[in-house]
């Protein structure tokens, strides 16, 4: 394999002769004089000043901190802070607007008071509903017969003018967690009682930030504005990333953000309790979390991300207990209570696994290989050691697939789905098992280099029928594997358009390159330096990989992808590479395996149940609005119900069917799958 080198030594290098000093004295006047108020370090504006200068040097966009930039930024600092705009007043962001074209001179300068002030701000007002929450609003009866509603999305909506306007805000927003609770059978009084509790425990954590939180939430405004994956990590945050890294973080397994007041589930990590589980999923949000089989339920909505995660966390072997709104019903569907017991993932958890899957069609028996690919993953430090039993992707799937054909397969699916990328030198190599040799992947710098990521093993170890999966969570390497294997004809792509991410992204250590006060930390810069391109010279950014064979999808590019974030980069083309396509896969089989999946579509029941699911999931995933009246609520729970008991009722049933002389008859639980590997066989049937 050709090497790509990611492009960090000349940054090293140049960065060596920039030292900043702790000692030196801003020029800025304060105007944080109350003992309550947070107030910066002595070393953030160095510290934010070297992090604008390398956005503003090597960042592979090339863009200026201007004032441009400078209105983006604050835009999106006041976002963060409030993101449903359930706290600031409009005549505050009104005053904030004498910064908009200030920050890059700020930056530049070394300061960032601004930021502070901003956020005083902000803590006033958070302090402000908790005191209104608290006293106003905790004991009061809700009378739940008034036909009105609460819209949990507010992020596109006006800032609040007066406080009366705020008050009726959080009245509804009380009001429909009171609701809730009555739903889920509490009292009054234990209702009044949570409610109580819950506001004390955020009042509380929030009074708990620090300085070190502040300098992070307002210098990634200021990464992010460059590109979504340009991210700065604060020491405590960079100790996790190590730690996410190491895979050896222990816990339920799974990666949490925060949407609105709810803490949603964005990735279920492969080999963790949640996906051993299949309790959890991705877009479920989280509601509670309790300690031990009969800890108390804390309500966690409105609570920040660290917090929440700091309740999930714990040693291996301990239960924690969630209290969920699933993706399926969404937020107007009854909360579920599921049990996990915390473990800790290890690099055998993500590696690949096989698995036979037998499947009946006109009387001939199929065996369907598929290997389901969590990551793309290395030991890196056993290989650098020179450990000849090293682990890696490619050499695991290698192994995988002589252990398949030696049990006779007739085809093999690799199955990508909810894979995040990982090594770009495995993608490489694992495509090279499938095709003789050539180009594989392109990657371009932020001078214009363009290099190009090549096999260079003729050996091909499976030449027999290929398919890949792939859904809108596939991302990165997994996006270059699909890319490849569709652009050389060698196998059919199965499934929903890929998230679109064709950046590379490297570390910065910003303690190389600052003096701190002693016991002090400064953080880690994670920068955009390079961009992915497919062998014909289309960028994966963005369009991602579309599949040759598309299924039901209720997740749309803007919403869950790349194209969901304003600052992503664009998408671009190069010329393409030389490389020679097989003769595996033609057009006029992939238009013969749509018809005939168009015909399923119509015939199956299985299909147009997962159809029927698909669109439910999507618009119960576009649900913002809850209804504060009792009768509707419950009924709108019952309806949610009866369609999950459905559902699970149907996918848990093999169904034999009959259809112009076929029959397929496989008995697989994912649906999905299932219909990735019945395509694969008419694709088998298809080429003899």
């Amino acid at each position: 394999m050709k090497k790509i080198a990611i492009l960090v030594a000349p940054i090293l290098v140049l960065l060596s002769f920039i030292t900043y000093s702790s000692n030196s004295v801003l020029d800025f006047n304060t105007s944080l004089n109350d003992s309550t108020e947070i107030a910066p370090k002595s070393f953030y504006g160095n510290e934010a000043k070297l992090i604008a200068q390398i956005l503003d040097t090597y960042h592979y966009k090339k863009i200026k901190l201007n004032d441009s930039l400078s209105s983006v930024i604050l835009t999106d600092y006041i976002e963060t802070l409030d993101n449903n705009k359930s706290y600031f007043l409009k005549s505050d962001i009104e005053k904030f607007e004498k910064y908009r074209t200030k920050v890059d001179d700020y930056l530049e300068a070394g300061n960032v008071n601004f930021a502070y002030e901003i956020y005083n701000v902000f803590k006033e007002r958070f302090d402000n509903r908790m005191t209104f929450v608290l006293d106003s609003l905790v004991g009061m009866d809700f009378d739940y017969t008034v036909d009105e509603y609460y819209n949990t999305d507010r992020s596109k909506g006006a800032w609040p003018t007066t406080e009366k306007e705020l008050d009726e805000l959080w009245r509804k927003m009380v009001k429909s967690q009171a609701l809730s609770l009555k739903l889920n059978g509490k009292d009054n009084e234990g209702i009044k009682e949570t409610i109580k509790k819950r506001y004390e425990r955020f009042s509380k954590a929030a009074q708990q930030h620090r300085s070190e939180d502040v300098f992070e939430v307002f210098m990634n405004a200021v990464a992010e504005a460059f590109d979504p994956h340009t991210n700065y990590f604060s020491p405590r945050t960079s100790d996790r990333f190590k730690q996410n890294m190491s895979l050896s973080l222990e816990g339920i397994g799974a990666r949490l953000q925060t949407e609105t007041d709810f803490t949603k589930v964005v990735q279920i990590l492969p080999g963790g309790p949640a996906e051993k589980s299949d309790l959890l999923h991705e877009n479920d949000r989280i509601t509670g979390v309790a300690q031990g089989e009969d800890g108390e339920m804390v309500d966690v909505i409105g609570w920040r991300i660290d917090d929440v995660v700091q309740l999930i966390k714990g040693p291996k072997g301990t239960t924690v207990r969630l209290e969920i709104l699933p993706a399926e019903t969404g937020v107007n569907g009854p909360t579920q209570v599921i049990t996990l017991v915390r473990d800790k993932i290890k690099l055998e958890d993500m590696q690949a696994k096989a698995e036979i899957i037998p499947l009946k069609k006109n009387g001939k028996e199929y065996k369907i290989g598929v290997i389901t690919l969590p990551s793309f993953y290395m030991d890196f430090e056993a290989y650098q050691q020179g450990d000849p039993n090293y682990t890696s992707t490619t050499r695991d799937v290698k192994r995988l697939v002589k252990e398949l054909e030696s049990k006779g397969i007739d085809g093999l699916m690799m199955d990508l789905r909810n894979n995040g990328g990982g090594s770009l030198a495995e993608a490489i190599d694992l495509t090279g098992l499938f095709i003789k040799n050539g180009p594989v992947v392109q990657v371009r710098t932020s001078t214009n280099k363009v290099e190009v990521g090549e096999d260079e093993d003729p050996e091909i170890i499976y030449n027999g029928p290929m398919a890949v999966m792939i859904n809108r969570f596939s991302a990165s390497a997994s996006e270059i594997f699909a890319a490849a294997i569709q652009d050389y004809h060698r196998g059919v792509v199965i499934g929903e358009p890929t998230f679109g991410k064709g950046t590379v992204q490297s570390v910065i250590d910003l303690g190389r390159y600052l003096q701190v006060p002693e016991g002090e930390e400064v953080g880690q810069l994670k920068l955009t330096l390079q961009k992915f391109y497919r062998v014909t010279g289309s960028s994966t950014q963005h369009l991602g990989v579309s599949p040759d064979v598309n299924l039901p999808s209720a997740f749309d590019a803007d919403e869950f992808g790349e194209s969901a974030s304003k600052s992503a980069l664009p998408w671009d083309q190069i010329n393409s590479t030389t490389f020679n396509v097989s003769q595996e896969v033609s057009p006029q089989l992939v238009l013969r395996l749509n018809d005939q999946y168009s015909r399923r579509l119509e015939t199956s029941p299985e299909l147009k149940a997962l159809v029927e699911d698909t669109k439910e999931l999507k618009l119960n995933l576009a649900k913002t609005q809850i209804s504060l009246n009792e009768e509707k609520r419950r009924k709108e729970i019952e309806e949610a119900e009866k369609r999950e008991a459905k559902r699970v009722s149907l996918s848990g049933t093999s169904i034999k069917k009959e259809s112009e002389g076929n029959t397929d008859d496989v008995n697989i639980e994912d649906q999905y799958l299932k219909e990735g590997v019945i395509i694969l066989t008419q694709m088998i049937s298809e080429i003899g």
